[in-house]
């Protein structure tokens, strides 16, 4: 190991930075969010480092560095593009036995800058010993996605608790397993969700000797139109956390890979005529997991709140007392649309977004149609395949252009996407021509000429 990583206080702390432009205001911006009061040596002095220097309390000195500049001063940075003056203020700072840090000169360094990733408090440091910086900002590139920054409130919630668990638990081997426990259940997922205040209240409960037996949690999670790319932090932390995972037909394979290995994975996948389960028994099952203690993830293509019947699910878990968590997923009408260069709006074409389900409660196809006609609105439609032939007779029988342009997308956003593009008039033999199936999305309306100059993504079939 040729650097020990430490975490330096300089919290009041005054800092030498010699250097006033471009290569010293990213070192003062990092030493001024950490507190400390900053001293800038340079013949001149760039004004966002001054009001760095300002927000610190400290002092800006407009001439060249001289050795005595390094008077009173905990840690000396050298960031200037002059290669024999940084050497210098390395050597005097050895001499003293002050850390000091050579911008890009690992050689001249005693001390170097981490790639950051911060979660305040929990701070992570990653280091290539200065041989490779870019790697080690790449690295925490994939940390900053791996760890979201309720993450700092979950550690902020542990100091505020800190002594008291530490008079409640003498041993150490007893504080660990208290907070292994906590950082790995209930009170640890409603930090996590935003809900402070409750988790706060579970864990005084805990400390009192007051918790309640435990009890799951159901989480509604939006997996997105198909590609793994497309989940948010949260769907993808809750997922890797659960016990049971319901999925659902729409839930692409490598979405579902995604999910803690060990968890129980249960098919009750829907389409029409064909329910694995009906909707109550999923909603009952949700319920008597939860009872049970499980923490269940009930995966949803797209988003559990547009069609995906997520309000009927959480009706159902709120009347039995069941805690519950709703992570929002990218609907099929933005994912697909994006992925197959179709704007959903756009101010020459369309000023309003609409989407409807082809498929109701009883069946029918008996839509609004009047208001689905305006020539300034996007249609989007769900599930509509079936019912497409009488869909698109009925948009246009009641005014809707038989020449408006209509898009087809089967399998969006994944490598098996396939577009067709055609009118009203012709979508349902394009259908038949090209042996569409479900899932596809349909999109009518004038945007859907923009197609030609916009699309970027074509899957792994070629569009028409």
């Amino acid at each position: 190991m040729e650097f020990l990583p430490l975490f330096h206080n300089l919290r009041g702390a005054r800092v030498l930075v010699v250097g006033g432009g471009e290569i010293a205001l990213r070192k003062s911006r990092l030493l001024a969010d950490s507190g400390a009061v900053l001293r800038v040596v340079a013949p001149e002095i760039g004004p966002e480092v001054r009001e760095l220097i300002e927000r610190s309390g400290g002092e800006e000195i407009l001439r060249g560095y001289t050795e005595s500049d390094l008077n009173g001063c905990v840690l000396i940075i050298a960031a200037t593009d002059d290669e024999p003056l940084n050497a210098q203020v390395s050597a005097d700072a050895r001499q003293r036995g002050v850390p000091v840090n050579v911008v890009d000169a690992p050689a001249l360094c005693s001390v170097i800058f981490p790639a950051i990733v911060d979660r305040s408090p929990l701070v992570i440091a990653v280091s290539s010993g200065g041989d490779a910086p870019v790697l080690a900002r790449l690295i925490r590139a994939k940390l900053e996605t791996w760890i979201p920054p309720t993450y700092g409130h979950l550690a902020g919630l542990a100091a505020r608790f800190r002594h008291q668990v530490k008079g409640l638990f003498p041993n150490v081997q007893q504080r660990r397993a208290f907070w292994e426990d906590v950082f790995q259940g209930p009170i640890a997922d409603r930090q996590l969700a935003g809900q402070g205040a409750e988790a706060e209240r579970l864990l005084q409960a805990k400390i009192d000797g007051d918790a309640p037996a435990t009890t799951g949690e159901v989480y509604l999670v939006g997996a997105g139109p198909g590609d793994p790319d497309l989940l948010t932090f949260r769907a993808l932390r809750l997922m890797q956390q659960a016990d049971v995972v319901l999925y659902d037909r729409l839930v692409a394979p490598a979405i579902l890979d995604l999910c803690r290995r060990d968890a129980d994975r249960v098919y009750v996948g829907k389409q029409r005529a064909d329910h694995a389960l009906p909707q109550d028994q999923i909603n009952q099952q949700l319920v008597d997991l939860a009872k049970q203690g499980k923490r269940v993830v009930r995966l949803k293509g797209g988003d559990p709140f547009i069609f995906g019947r997520g309000g009927e699910e959480i009706e159902e878990l709120a009347a039995h007392g069941i805690p519950f968590q709703v992570v929002p997923g990218i609907t099929a009408a933005s994912g697909c649309a994006a992925y197959a260069g179709i704007p959903l709006t756009h101010r020459d074409h369309a000023q309003s977004v609409r989407f409807v389900t082809g498929h109701l409660k009883n069946g029918s196809t008996d839509l609004p149609w009047k208001d689905l006609v305006s020539p300034s609105q996007t249609l989007v439609l769900y599930m509509g395949l079936i019912g497409l032939p009488v869909i698109c007779d009925q948009l246009i029988k009641h005014g809707r252009s038989a020449d408006t342009p209509a898009a087809l997308i089967q399998q969006g956003t994944t490598v098996n996407q396939r577009v067709f593009t055609g009118t009203l008039a012709n979508l349902p033999q394009l259908v038949a021509e090209h042996e569409v199936h479900a899932p596809t999305l349909v999109i009518v309306g004038e945007v859907v000429k923009l197609r030609e100059k916009l699309a970027w993504f074509e899957g792994a079939q070629a569009s028409v």
